[in-house]
């Protein structure tokens, strides 16, 4: 990365200055590099709309911006902006997100602030990134099994979470956990709070959805009328109406006062697996494995808008601004972007992630989108700027895998193992047969008989030379002259020695070129000055061809059938 000049945000002043800039900084707990890292920063922006909007006193007096990086300045945020949702739509990539011990990601969650975001994996962990850098800040065990609900109440005082294992749990916004109980039998699938934030409800595969009082933790009603797991619920803005969708198909209206069913929808094929109301009250958002995206109107009680285009889709999320705009994420890692009253997606990412996208969750002020998928990564969307264009296409397995560059290490330093040339060089890593090629470059002797681990080799007067015709002045290690080295060289069929080649060089310190290959012919030498323990193969003179016995048929037979 490209170091830019000091800057009073890394202790530097502007302009010139004698001190050079400090590389390494203190975080609190140990010294670290100090690298600049990518942000999306949206205060410019709101300070920017909160200037315009005095002399701003209707949609007709809103500035238009062209596709030039020099009106990046003009550039409002998505609330500033309401009759132009195409603003809006987030299909540049950003960051990816990974922890090092890779779960799939559940569910995300941004603080109602929007300063931190908050990711469940499969493993019960809670993830904290940063808002601003993306960067990650702490991780915390929070269940015992995996994370499958998350949400926040309306006066962003209270996250209520349920895992795998049917447990529920309060948090404060200082992630300090104060409640626990056991709300299902089977694994939380959704919760919802109601607009007071006084009850919230919760739905299960146990086919049940119960609502209960967030003050004392006990169940008020249960909900029974879905004939198999209840995927999702979600409570009306401001109404006293609990929507739930199931893997029966269908799409339930309840009154949570009465526990009675009001209406049943039969518009899905399908396991229904993301269901949401829109911030108007009227439109419902439903999908699912039908491959089918609809959108409900409740004053109707029918489907206003159908859309088509997308494989099982896993996770859907209505825009917090423009009521039209919302995104959904499918089965094959694709990420669509859909505008209510348009048959084709407004804008898309085919690739995405590489797997299921589990989630999805807009920043309050609505410029990113970010996304948890089963591949175990997090990623981050925003919008193109202005000069930007949305034609790039962000592909999920171009994309290097962080935790893994992190955990590589390189092999140890190898060193030639001669200073004296002639000898080529062994790249290999440690512990890996050396191929065919390099060979030559390794001795083949093996460790010496006597060699044991600890004990040194015996002291010989003076160097053996294997092609001598007497052997070493020693009679501790060697009584007789037939020796050959491990493996064999083969030698006269009547044993002994095998004769001296005069155009062999001896294979010892005093040639310089000992490193490199012997000729063709000459064999590589035992080590200096020890015998061969293994007894010698008795010659058995073979047969001339013609008189050469074949094999009993049986044998032969056998022979042929391997």
């Amino acid at each position: 990365m490209m170091q830019e000049p000091p800057s009073r945000e890394f202790g530097g002043r502007s302009g010139r200055t004698p001190h050079s800039f400090s590389k390494v900084v203190y975080d609190g707990k140990r010294m670290r590099k100090a690298i600049q890292r990518q942000t999306v920063d949206y205060h410019q922006s709101m300070l920017r709309w909160m200037e315009e909007r005095v002399y701003l006193r209707s949609r007709h007096d809103t500035r238009y911006l062209r596709p030039d990086s020099n009106f990046i300045i003009d550039l409002l945020p998505p609330a500033a902006i309401p009759s132009h949702p195409n603003n809006a739509v987030a299909t540049k990539f950003i960051h990816t997100s990974t922890n090092k011990v890779r779960f799939p990601i559940n569910v995300v969650r941004w603080t109602p602030e929007g300063r931190r975001l908050i990711t469940g994996s499969s493993s019960g962990e809670f993830t904290l990134w940063n808002g601003l850098t993306f960067n990650f800040e702490t991780i915390l065990q929070a269940h015992d099994s995996a994370v499958r609900a998350m949400n926040w109440s309306h006066n962003s005082n209270w996250m209520v979470t349920g895992d795998h294992s049917g447990i529920i749990k309060y948090w404060q916004s200082n992630m300090n956990n104060l409640k626990m109980f056991q709300a299902h039998k089977e694994a939380v699938r959704d919760l919802t709070f109601a607009p007071s934030d006084t009850r919230f409800a919760t739905c299960s595969d146990d086919s049940l959805i119960k609502i209960w009082d967030f003050t004392t933790g006990t169940e008020e009603r249960s909900l029974s009328g879905h004939g198999w797991d209840v995927k999702c619920v979600d409570w009306h803005p401001y109404k006293a109406l609990l929507a739930s969708g199931s893997k029966d198909n269908l799409i339930k209206l309840w009154d949570p006062k009465s526990a009675k069913t009001i209406t049943t929808l039969h518009g899905h094929k399908n396991t229904i697996l993301a269901l949401e109301w829109n911030q108007n009250g009227n439109w419902m958002l439903s999908a699912g494995r039908d491959q089918m995206i609809k959108v409900f109107d409740i004053r109707m009680m029918k489907e206003v808008h159908v859309l088509r285009g997308q494989k099982e889709v896993c996770s859907a999320r209505w825009h917090p601004h423009h009521e039209r705009l919302f995104a959904t994420g499918g089965s094959e890692g694709a990420l669509h972007y859909w505008l209510v009253g348009e048959d084709d997606a407004v804008g898309m990412q085919e690739t995405a992630h590489d797997s299921n996208i589990w989630s999805m969750d807009w920043h309050p002020v609505g410029h990113i989108l970010v996304t948890g998928s089963n591949d175990h990564t997090t990623r981050f969307w925003t919008r193109p700027r202005p000069g930007e264009t949305t034609s790039d296409r962000f592909d999920a397995s171009m994309q290097q895998d962080h935790a893994q560059m992190d955990d590589f290490e390189p092999p140890p330093f190898r060193p030639h193992a001669s200073a004296a040339g002639g000898g080529q060089k062994s790249d290999l890593p440690p512990f890996r047969t050396p191929l065919a090629s390099q060979q030559h470059a390794m001795p083949r002797h093996p460790r010496p008989h006597y060699q044991q681990q600890g004990s040194p080799p015996p002291n010989h007067q003076q160097p053996h030379n294997m092609y001598s015709q007497h052997p070493p002045h020693s009679n501790q290690h060697h009584q007789h002259n037939n020796f050959r080295p491990r493996g064999g060289y083969g030698g006269p069929p009547g044993g002994g020695m095998r004769p001296p080649n005069p155009n062999f060089r001896p294979y010892n310190q005093q040639n310089p070129n000992f490193h490199q290959r012997p000729p063709a012919g000459a064999p590589y030498p035992p080590p200096n000055g020890h015998q061969n323990p293994r007894p010698r193969r008795p010659y058995q003179p073979r047969p001339p061809h013609g008189q050469q016995q074949r094999p009993p048929r049986h044998q032969q037979d056998r022979r042929r059938q391997y």
